[in-house]
């Protein structure tokens, strides 16, 4: 067991109410805060209100960017029961994000025990209204206070909680995306595989300018040829062409996505045909002129299935099937959310129940 110190915030917030929550825009009363150094190891657990970290302005993740985070969920079921969803894969990426990035990386079940313990203090915030849940970002940043271009030795762990609605700000309904064909998010040998600060930084300027021209998110594609798709901002990307649906390999350029995997998982329990191979942009417009190309949606934490309904280039946008929910991309996100409120059996293990 960690020997978690709690000290209590002296006042509780009011809580938002569930219509209005958006995405990120709350947090809790309390947060999870340990830190690290080499002759100690991980020390001094506790949870406290939730508050500044008080950085030197010296310190490491300011300069050298060594920050890696997590995001997961935890969800009120029907039956009242708090539910979080692979609980245990998020705190393994988190370790093999922080090793990329030559952190301290934080043990997987101290990371689990340390988000199960906040989220019992805070049950009060996770919401009970449908599509809605309790987001976890736990973080890991370096706190070493020095100037010179090397891994730092001090380091900080802490878990912050945010209730929840859509990400987007249309709900499930299908969103507009960018293909971008300039700019460059990660190559291989880079950082796209991990969950680092650096990556997001990376893609907000083409994001920006997604958004003056009405599209929610970009749609990267590969560094050498930029021809392949590969993710969408926050997102993994599928795409249903005939009868076969295909995801991007992982190749380290993009995020593994715990959802994706479970789409994957749900996709071949259906007995579908799936592909886990490149897919270049010439081909889906192939697709799109013969009429095949009949689903794109994206898989993540956030968004957890994201219907795609138009894909823009500078010559114009291509309109997916319809422009509407998509017949698989509605079963998997009925499949998986049922699974998260617990309205539908778990028969992979993904839900770990938090009393």
């Amino acid at each position: 067991m960690l020997p978690i110190e709690v000290q209590r915030a002296p006042t509780l917030k009011p809580k938002p109410s569930n219509e209005g929550l958006g995405f990120g825009k709350y947090f809790t009363d309390h947060m999870f805060r340990m830190d690290y150094a080499p002759e100690r190891g991980w020390h001094q657990a506790r949870i406290l209100p939730h508050g500044p970290l008080g950085l030197d302005p010296g310190a490491s993740v300011l300069h050298y960017a060594q920050a890696v985070f997590d995001g997961s969920k935890v969800f009120r079921g029907r039956d009242g029961q708090l539910r979080a969803f692979r609980i245990m894969d998020h705190c393994k990426r988190l370790h093999s994000s922080a090793e990329r990035l030559a952190m301290a990386p934080v043990p997987p079940e101290m990371a689990r025990e340390a988000i199960e313990t906040l989220v019992k203090l805070e049950a009060d915030w996770v919401p009970n209204a449908p599509g809605t849940a309790l987001y976890v970002r736990p973080t890991v940043i370096a706190s070493e206070a020095f100037l010179g271009v090397r891994p730092a030795d001090k380091y900080i762990f802490f878990v912050i909680l945010s209730p929840v609605g859509s990400y987007f700000a249309g709900g499930a309904e299908p969103v507009r995306i960018w293909v971008e064909q300039q700019h460059t998010r990660a190559a291989k040998g880079g950082l796209g595989g991990a969950k680092a600060a650096a990556n997001y930084a990376a893609g907000l300027q083409a994001s920006v300018e997604a958004k003056k021209r009405g599209y929610a998110q970009v749609l990267w594609l590969d560094a050498q040829e930029h021809r392949y798709i590969e993710e969408v901002g926050t997102m993994n990307l599928f795409v249903r062409i005939g009868d076969e649906i295909i995801t991007p390999p992982l190749d380290g350029t993009f995020l593994p996505g715990i959802t994706r995997e479970s789409a994957l998982t749900l996709l071949r329990d259906w007995g579908m045909k799936v592909s886990e191979r490149k897919l270049s942009i010439d081909e889906l417009r192939e697709a799109h002129q013969k009429g095949e190309l009949r689903e794109v949606f994206g898989t993540g934490t956030a968004a957890v299935i994201s219907p795609v309904g138009a894909l823009g280039f500078q010559e114009g946008q291509l309109v997916i099937g319809d422009g509407k929910v998509g017949e698989v991309s509605k079963r998997l996100y009925d499949t998986v959310t049922g699974i998260q409120y617990g309205t539908l059996p778990d028969h992979h293990g993904w839900m770990t129940v938090i009393k």
